[in-house]
């Protein structure tokens, strides 16, 4: 048994190297003997996880050579390969999860349906699936194969073989030269951040564009290290994605939203394949942490009701009154209702309908749920009364809405 262990650890080892995806082994008996993961499955879908055993009965009643490709009832995708030993299956190998489509919004909003989770973790649910790696369905048979090579014969140990190192000459002129070529633009990157910084603290998304347009290349430093311009450019994106992290929470962004923006941009950084992706990347980390200010920042309102906006925000598909969420933060209702008010210029009442009423219009332009499931995931159990709230705010039906939106 413990040439076994060393045998699947050198190969769970070897695929989430060369593969970069989370891989387990999985004994018959359902239990995770050993993992090498990079993915913590959200709360919400954690208790749900397709059943070991299963798969293992799957791959049983099957040849050696098979490898198993299925998707859950999240969208999440695995492949699984026995691990034989003398036509004996001792247990199986299981990677992923990662995605061969896009996770569009739409997508998202049909994982949410189908499974029926809340609406309210919507947000870290995009988070979590944008995170996973996408990879072709060539790619997605390359890594089958390559697992069913890997789980039929013992892994043999590699010898490396290393060349003498030569030591580099320090040229101190060279180094002057490129001390003094690179000063202005370090000095200009320095400025930069704090210009960026103060634009996602206030959620100044347009006046963020204007400057990146500006700056194109002022994070592209590869020379940092010579033989990797890919590592030095990674390695500064994820000072990028720290910086973001830091202004966002000094604009009163709630940590669990920080979280997982951050979260899922460290780890779209550095699985980057290249320069140009990590190109495109920068922008899109750059407008997601200033529009997540400019939705969800707090930092306007007092303690009180920064407390209440949170609890509304992450909580909008439950039953919400004034009386319950005074109860849940510990205050006087009355007081509650006059600094909310105060501070927001809107009844505790207007503001749930309001935010209800935004993430309806999102899955009414999907057009794959009806006005009725629509409702009740945002949280209204009267058809009737969503539609005269909804036309409060949108000036249209959930019908006229879905059909020609303002």
């Amino acid at each position: 048994m413990d040439n076994l262990y060393e045998d699947f650890h050198d190969t769970c080892a070897l695929v989430q190297s060369v593969t970069k995806q989370d891989t387990r082994f999985i004994g018959l008996d359902g239990v995770v003997h050993f993992q090498l993961i990079q993915h913590s499955l959200p709360i919400t879908i954690q208790h749900q996880v397709e059943t070991y055993s299963a798969i293992a009965e799957v791959i049983q009643a099957n040849p050696p050579q098979s490898y198993y490709y299925y998707t859950n009832s999240y969208g999440l995708e695995y492949i699984a390969v026995g691990y034989w030993r003398q036509e004996k299956l001792h247990g199986y190998f299981l990677v992923g999860p990662f995605l061969t489509n896009i996770p569009s919004s739409d997508w998202i909003s049909q994982v949410i349906m189908i499974n029926n989770l809340p609406i309210s973790e919507r947000n870290h649910l995009q988070a979590f699936y944008t995170s996973l790696l996408m990879i072709s369905s060539s790619d997605s048979d390359q890594i089958g194969n390559l697992l069913v090579q890997l789980s039929l014969h013992p892994p043999i140990q590699s010898q490396l073989i290393t060349a003498e190192v030569i030591t580099a000459k320090l040229d101190k002129e060279q180094l002057k030269e490129n001390i003094e070529e690179h000063q202005t633009i370090i000095e200009m990157r320095y400025k930069l951040e704090k210009q960026l910084m103060h634009l996602i603290e206030n959620g100044d998304i347009n006046k963020l564009q204007d400057l990146m347009k500006r700056t194109v290349n002022i994070f592209i430093m590869p020379d940092r290290i010579p033989e990797s311009p890919l590592r030095s450019t990674k390695n500064i994106f994820f000072t990028l994605n720290t910086l973001c992290r830091i202004a966002a929470e000094r604009g009163g962004l709630h940590p669990v939203y920080i979280h997982h923006i951050s979260e899922k941009f460290s780890i779209m950084i550095e699985r980057a394949p290249n320069l140009p992706h990590l190109n495109k990347l920068r922008l899109i980390i750059l407008e997601e942490y200033c529009a997540a200010v400019n939705t969800y920042s707090t930092s306007m309102y007092g303690p009180i009701v920064k407390e209440a906006v949170a609890y509304i925000q992450f909580n909008l598909e439950r039953e919400l009154s004034l009386k319950g969420i005074a109860s849940e933060l510990h205050v006087n209702p009355a007081h509650l209702s006059r600094k909310f008010l105060q501070e927001t210029n809107q009844t505790i009442i207007d503001f749930i309908n309001q935010k209800r009423i935004e993430e309806a219009k999102q899955y009414l332009l999907t057009g794959t749920m009806s006005i009725t499931e629509i409702a009740l995931m945002v949280g209204y159990n009267d058809l009737n009364y969503f539609g005269r709230v909804f036309k409060k705010f949108t000036s249209q039906t959930p019908r006229e809405f879905a059909k020609n939106p303002l």
